[in-house]
């Protein structure tokens, strides 16, 4: 698209104008900073040969504020040797963010140096106690480890009844019956061991990866925080037992707009399922009548990762979906009557996924401009694709498409640096403002390879406003409070606090809201998981702000905008 056409573009939807944005967005590029910034992280999947299932679908990354600076951490799930295997002992990392661009390695006796077969993770301060608490699943029993401080953790599994079993993927935290404490959800893929390990092929000769509909399914599991340090499983009591479901991805919206955090459910070779909370304890999947079960030709995909937000000023948040190669990903634009129609199929979104096999994938505004951008992280489960589909590779490039209204996006990946052009095996992706200059970097983990961090340079040359929130009645992160954010000019802005989203992995929990050309906003307004409303005056853009429950603003910190 060209400087005119785009800027065209962007002045035909109101939620840009608003802001200021009334040309072609500057050059962003992303830059792979790993080495730069001493990240020397190596995801080991334990392949050995005989293409056990769970070695194809690698594991997630996560931002987190694990000692509380104000710098997002990273933490990196690994998975491990097969039992009998030789082999270096693998465990997660916790790099610690030193301020200055670099990560230093504190995974040795932090506690979370432990062997498992590690897939994804969810991080928030379950007990309220003002620190990031950590929960990993695993194929060989998930674990809790709440955050003692000073970058300790300490195995609170057993205690709190959360081990879980069986092949478990994504997480989330949230607050589903708002009594001010966190619960969560954890997917399950398959029913899969090493004993029930079947023979497939894509050759009718050699041993390949089998599918997920080689195996039955497992149900998600819910637990209910009861405050003390222990969870009630609840699963069936909350209606979302079901044995059909092979989950990679979960996502935590409010798709009816009616105040209660619902939940998405990306499935492999099977229905997604969209859990509409009904307020009473229990939920109904709404998937098949909502339009978001399957493809729009009714065709299961390969539902991989997922997220969910407003990109379009709808008001409404939307989600997009990653899946298999020659299924495409998809676009569900929530219309507001409960039905979302899948926008992919007629957009760059579609076309350009085609041929890719989406895993970690996210809503980010990477340019500050005040619409959603999204980010695609590729890469094949077959080693071997190639010779069965020449098109087809196992490394694939990801992919950047930008917002440029109208509830279209172009594909910017070729534009945004050599990072972008460079095909990995890319699984759990994350999104962060990891050296505090106001625009969102990209943290990727690789399937059986090193991490990537990606640097966004450019993307703050437009104003920004983040927001921490931090809640009293509500639990401490403020998960599921709405913020609006109403920018000089007009526009209105808002986002949900959340955990999960992607593949397997977590973003930063501060929100970060572009602003475009407008020099600040009108008035912030919080609606907290309980109900109460806080709201600020107006304020300047290029700082960060916590806002406290029932305090409003507590703290302000400038944004050094347009260093890079």
């Amino acid at each position: 698209m060209t400087s005119l056409s785009r800027g065209l573009s962007v002045l035909g939807v109101g939620l840009l104008a608003a802001v200021g944005v009334v040309a072609a967005p500057p050059p962003v590029s992303f830059v792979d900073v790993t080495a730069q910034a001493a990240l020397k992280f190596v995801h080991n999947n334990g392949a050995f040969g005989k293409k056990y299932l769970p070695e194809t679908i690698g594991s997630g990354a996560l931002f987190l504020d694990a000692d509380g600076d104000g710098w997002q951490d990273i933490l990196l799930v690994n998975s491990k040797n097969w039992p009998g295997r030789a082999g270096p002992r693998s465990t997660a990392g916790l790099y610690r963010n030193a301020g200055n661009g670099t990560f230093t390695d504190i995974t040795r006796a932090s506690g979370l140096d432990v062997e498992m077969y590690g897939i994804g993770g969810a991080a928030a301060d379950f007990d309220n106690d003002g620190k990031i608490d950590v929960y990993l699943t695993a194929l060989d029993g998930n674990r809790l480890f709440r955050n003692l401080g000073g970058g300790k953790f300490a195995d609170a599994t057993k205690q709190a009844g959360v081990g879980d079993g069986g092949f478990s993927t994504s997480a989330l935290w949230f607050d589903y019956d708002a009594d001010g404490k966190l619960d969560l959800f954890v997917a399950h893929y398959v029913e899969w061991s090493e004993a029930k390990d079947l023979f497939c092929t894509l050759d009718g000769k050699s041993k390949s990866y089998c599918t997920p509909e080689s195996y039955t399914g497992r149900s998600p599991s819910l637990y209910r925080n009861r405050g003390n340090g222990t969870f009630e499983e609840v699963t069936k009591k909350a209606g979302i037992d079901d044995g059909s479901s092979k989950g990679l991805g979960v996502a935590m919206l409010d798709y009816d707009g009616d105040g209660r955090m619902d939940v998405f459910v990306a499935n492999d070779t099977q229905p997604n399922r969209l859990y509409r909370n009904k307020g009473n304890g229990a939920f109904e999947d709404v998937a098949v009548v909502g339009g978001v079960a399957f493809s729009e030709t009714g065709v299961v995909r390969a539902g991989m990762g997922v997220d969910a937000i407003d990109y379009d000023g709808s008001g409404r948040p939307s989600l997009v979906v990653g899946n298999f190669s020659n299924e495409m990903m998809a676009l569900y634009h929530n219309e507001g009557n409960g039905l979302f129609i899948d926008d992919a199929p007629k957009s760059t979104v579609g076309r350009a996924s085609l041929l890719s096999l989406t895993f970690g994938c996210f809503f980010f505004d990477y340019d500050l401009d005040g619409a959603p951008d999204i980010f695609a992280a590729n890469g094949h489960v077959n080693d071997d694709i190639a010779r069965v589909q020449p098109r087809i590779t196992h490394a694939e490039r990801p992919h950047l498409f930008h917002n440029v209204g109208r509830k279209q996006f172009e594909d910017a990946s070729a534009q945004s640096g050599p990072a972008l052009q460079r095909a990995i095996v890319a699984r759990g992706a994350a999104y962060a403002d990891y050296d505090n200059d106001g625009d969102l970097d990209i943290l990727i983990n690789v399937n059986n390879g090193p991490a990537r961090l990606y640097r966004n340079d450019g993307g703050n040359r437009n104003n920004v406003l983040r927001v921490r929130t931090v809640g009293t009645t509500s639990n401490r992160d403020g998960i599921g409070a709405r913020v609006d954010v109403t920018a000089r000019g007009g526009s209105r802005l808002w986002q949900i606090v959340k955990t999960g989203s992607s593949y397997a992995s977590q973003s930063e929990l501060p929100l970060t809201f572009g602003l475009g050309a407008a020099s600040g906003v009108d008035a912030v307004r919080v609606t907290w998981p309980g109900g109460r409303v806080d709201t600020t005056g107006a304020l300047p853009a290029n700082q960060a702000i916590t806002i406290q429950e029932g305090a409003g603003v507590i703290r302000t910190t400038p944004i050094a905008v347009g260093r890079r």
